[in-house]
């Protein structure tokens, strides 16, 4: 059973000891939620949703993934094509130098030191044919950890290794009480020993919730998860039932 707090407030803000009931019912003890159930609505509505870079294939993935680390992902979307016009796949960008990247992502933070990553990587993976997927080969090229690799992975269509885990994934998650974390790997750790596999692309259902709902100030009334959440109805900790659901 679910209380709606808000609506309990408006309705008995008039009698004071009620109103002091409701109070201590914000701070009570959440339910036990099953995670692997309650997320379910979330998937189903992100399911078919494409991440906001647009990439075409793994090599396009890379190049843009690493680019947009403390960038905007419509700031890389804008560069990509005049980048990909000179840079077309691995081949030709293992032959650049990382200066004569620089005019193509200046906008990028930290765009020097993104060049080199991309020019060094390019000469040790040599062709797109050798694009690494594998999540152990992803995390060694420069530039790309595991939220990177995961967001690759996704992109191109491999099975997951992992849960996407970025800054609104951070946020959604411990709004809901699924986490008390602020590490992403961390968090990544705790989502995949509670949900089952074919549930991991949670964290980037997450993400989408997160950048169209659940922003810094959140519209929860229009949240389809507002039922579960520890922020939305003033629970102090959100317990979680770990058990997997079954595959």
């Amino acid at each position: 059973m679910y209380i709606h707090i808000d609506s309990l407030l408006l309705n008995y803000c008039s009698w004071p000891y009620f109103g002091s009931f409701i109070v201590n019912i914000r701070h009570m003890k959440p339910p036990v939620i099953d995670w692997p159930v309650a997320i379910k609505p979330l998937l189903k509505k992100y399911k078919s949703k494409k991440h906001p870079l647009d990439a075409a294939t793994p090599y396009q993935w890379i190049v843009m993934v690493v680019l947009s680390a403390q960038a905007t992902d419509s700031v890389i979307n804008q560069l990509a094509p005049a980048f990909f016009k000179a840079y077309p796949d691995m081949k030709v960008l293992a032959m650049a130098d990382a200066q004569s990247l620089f005019p193509l992502i200046s906008k990028v933070r930290n765009f020097a030191h993104k060049a080199k990553w991309l020019v060094s990587m390019a000469k040790e993976i040599k062709t797109d044919s050798n694009i690494p997927l594998e999540m152990e080969s992803l995390i060694e090229l420069p530039g790309i950890g595991r939220k990177s690799a995961n967001v690759i992975r996704r992109g191109a269509k491999a099975k997951p290794a992992g849960i996407i885990v970025d800054l609104h994934t951070i946020r959604v998650s411990n709004r809901l009480g699924i986490v008390n974390e602020t590490n992403a790997e961390k968090i990544e750790k705790q989502l995949m020993e509670l949900l089952p596999e074919n549930e991991w692309d949670a964290g980037m259902a997450m993400s989408f919730l997160g950048r169209e709902i659940c922003r810094p100030e959140p519209e929860c009334p229009k949240c389809l998860m507002k039922s579960f959440c520890a922020f939305y109805n003033g629970w102090k900790v959100a317990a979680v039932k770990k058990k997997k659901a079954k595959k």
